[in-house]
């Protein structure tokens, strides 16, 4: 069978974890208009079947946008890209349908020519795009030369299966990399907190979002009860009292839509405590960050 690696990546908000989402067919990676939503490398599988067994497995792997970092953070979350990309088996390359290509878009492709990747380079939000946008960016980034193009719309799941088959045609043989029945290793505590930060991005404006980071501290689940305990970290004490609302309503809102959605991921009941802290400057502190999980 077909298997291996693919590494999705693309200048920020792009729509790579939409397109993340929409192939696996469940939510592992958090989105949102804001750029640089996704902080981690994220693993989700989408495995397909001839006569009842597996016939390929696509390992997608969600990457953070490339950008000119400004943050000790943004350095991490760079290399974090460049890493996946050396150890995949084709790429898919995103760009926006609805946007020039731009010099991010230019500085990607160029470095993924040099690299001799395999290369499946996707336009997306082609339901927000003309036919004419769509061809002049199908034209733009024909002159890389890549394996194949795919136009698609992964917020409504347009031509998605296209893209599968060209992704399949571009992996080696090998071995299921996760039971067939798995679409997913994220861990449950960065998933939970993934959510949590979702629903303050949208909240929040100007550049808080991104001081913005949230860590499970404990999960205690009973039989009709999860108990999760989590901070809010933010850099400075005057963005605590943002993140916090008037008379706590951003807080309570933010939590109370987590919570939600946090119960129908668990299928349980769900108490979720905030608490909002400060950690200053911690996107600029290894040793932070390192406490933080973006080592």
């Amino acid at each position: 069978m077909k298997s291996g690696f693919v590494a999705v990546v693309g200048r920020p908000n792009v729509g790579k974890s939409t397109l993340v989402n929409a192939l696996v067919g469940q939510k592992v990676s958090i989105t949102s208009t804001r750029p640089q939503t996704t902080r981690n490398v994220i693993r989700g599988a989408v495995t397909g079947y001839e006569n009842g067994e597996p016939s390929y497995q696509i390992v997608l792997v969600d990457t953070p946008g490339l950008h000119k970092p400004r943050t000790e953070l943004g350095n991490r979350l760079n290399t974090l890209v460049y890493g996946t990309l050396a150890d995949s088996d084709a790429v898919a390359f995103m760009v926006d349908a609805t946007q020039p290509i731009g010099p991010g878009d230019r500085l990607i492709g160029e470095r993924l020519k040099e690299s001799g990747a395999k290369v499946v380079l996707v336009v997306n939000k082609v339901d927000k795009a003309g036919g004419d946008d769509v061809l002049e960016q199908l034209v733009k980034a024909s002159g890389w030369d890549f394996d194949a193009y795919v136009p698609v719309s992964a917020l409504r799941g347009t031509n998605l299966e296209p893209l599968v088959d060209e992704l399949v045609a571009r992996l080696p043989e090998g071995p299921l990399y996760f039971p067939a029945d798995v679409k997913s290793d994220q861990p449950e505590e960065i998933l939970i907190a993934e959510i949590v930060r979702e629903k303050f991005l949208e909240r929040l404006r100007d550049e808080l979002p991104h001081s913005l980071a949230v860590v499970v501290d404990d999960i205690d689940a009973t039989d009709d009860l999860v108990t999760v305990s989590a901070r809010v970290i933010v850099e400075r004490s005057s963005q605590k009292g943002i993140v916090i609302g008037k008379g706590g309503t951003l807080l309570r809102d933010a939590g109370t839509e987590a919570r939600h959605e946090l119960e129908s991921l668990l299928g349980n009941k769900v108490h979720l405590d905030l608490r909002v802290t400060v950690q200053r400057d911690w996107q600029q502190s290894p040793s932070l960050l390192d406490r933080l999980g973006f080592s």
